[in-house]
């Protein structure tokens, strides 16, 4: 949630290898290097991918941020998508290849005939929680993410929901000038989603789809106390638990794994949080855990103070079977906003689990069938 709940990611799984590391001094040898201190891995080949090896989003600030160390060269995080292995990213960093400049669009999978989905970040501000969703949703139908000002340090994030979807619409228009318009987000991504859209149709745009994915109306649960973070957490926990019982004997040790594995990439955003908190002189310091820190309590402030206007029109939102308990009440949902209409899609997961494999196999189903339906209707 844009509050609680950590954006999922892909299941760690760490294939057997026995091929030799890549030449001492060399980039991959460095790349290597890399790898091996931030995901914990002691055999890494070039050829291996680094979300099989068990890195996510959150790991992957830190490994770009130790790429500019090494190499001084900013590569975007979103490389990722293009460049997955070591012997891949290697041949980027060997052309120099670094865009300039930053953007805040992301293709995650540029092709196909459909009109694209553009999806909202999450609260950690990073879009590679959406890469298993992409794939699954085909090769015909274009991704693409929208991140977070802010990711590479160098400017301060946006602090409202409507400062980021006024800069996301100008960015999605300069892909795709017109409607129809396909808009989705987990989680705080769904808010941003709502308030794009609104944007866009106030531009006389036409929203064709508005896919909100377990997103609250925050404003009206607020932030979060000690004690209901408490609550929150042994709920998040008895989820899990669920989730867990619903896999067969492989899915269940990929999901231990997973969660084990982004427990230990949140650490850093917590320390980031500690560290903005209670450092009051900065000496000009800044860290990537700082940066990713000061991302995500910017996005939980902006969610909560995001008061959403009547939606003219059709809301779909895709809720797990059960929600948390503080947030299952109904002046959270969207149908009181919703002027067209809401279609409610829900999903056989427990929260905390849409995004995570084999779970998003049932949302990536869902999502492909509404996109089918929405552009019917146009």
């Amino acid at each position: 949630m844009a509050l609680t709940n950590p954006n999922a990611e892909q299941p760690t799984q760490v294939p057997t290898t026995t091929q030799p590391a890549a030449a001492a001094g060399s980039i991959e040898a460095q790349l290597t290097r890399i790898w091996q201190d931030l995901l914990g891995v002691e055999q890494i080949t070039p050829d291996q991918n680094y979300f099989d090896l068990g890195g996510d989003s959150s790991l992957a600030v830190h490994l770009f941020v130790q790429i500019e160390k090494v190499f001084d060269v900013k590569l975007p995080i979103f490389t990722l998508f293009e460049a997955p292995t070591i012997a891949e990213l290697a041949e980027v960093l060997r052309r120099d290849a670094a865009p300039a400049g930053w953007s805040p669009i992301v293709a995650i999978q540029p092709n196909g005939t459909r009109p694209p989905l553009f999806c909202m970040h999450g609260a950690g501000g990073n879009v590679l929680i959406y890469r298993e969703l992409s794939q699954l949703l085909g090769n015909d139908q274009p991704f693409y993410g929208l991140q977070s000002q802010g990711l590479d340090g160098s400017v301060p994030p946006l602090t409202t929901i409507e400062e980021m979807a006024t800069l996301y619409v100008k960015e999605i228009r300069r892909v795709r000038p017109s409607g129809p318009y396909l808009i989705a987000g987990y989680c705080m991504g769904g808010t941003i989603a709502y308030e794009v859209a609104q944007q866009l149709r106030a531009q006389g745009q036409n929203v064709a789809l508005l896919a909100l994915f377990d997103t609250m109306n925050w404003c009206k649960i607020g932030m979060l106390t000690p004690w209901t973070s408490s609550v929150i957490a042994l709920e998040k926990f008895g989820f899990h638990v669920a989730n867990f019982f619903r896999l067969d004997s492989q899915g269940r040790s990929e999901f231990m794994s997973e969660k084990m594995q982004a427990l230990r990439n949140r650490i850093p955003v917590w320390k980031g949080m500690l560290r903005d908190r209670f450092s009051k002189s900065s000496n000009g310091e800044s860290s990537e855990s700082l940066a990713l820190g000061r991302i995500w309590k910017a996005n939980d402030v902006a969610c909560v103070e995001y008061q959403p206007k009547p939606y003219p029109g059709v809301v779909t939102d895709f809720r797990p079977m059960k929600q948390y308990g503080l947030f299952d009440r109904p002046d959270a949902k969207w149908d009181r906003l919703a002027q067209g209409g809401q279609h409610v899609v829900t999903l056989p997961v427990y929260p905390a689990g849409m995004l995570v494999e084999p779970f998003v196999q049932h949302l990536a189903a869902a999502v492909n069938k509404s996109i089918d339906e929405a552009l019917k209707s146009k």
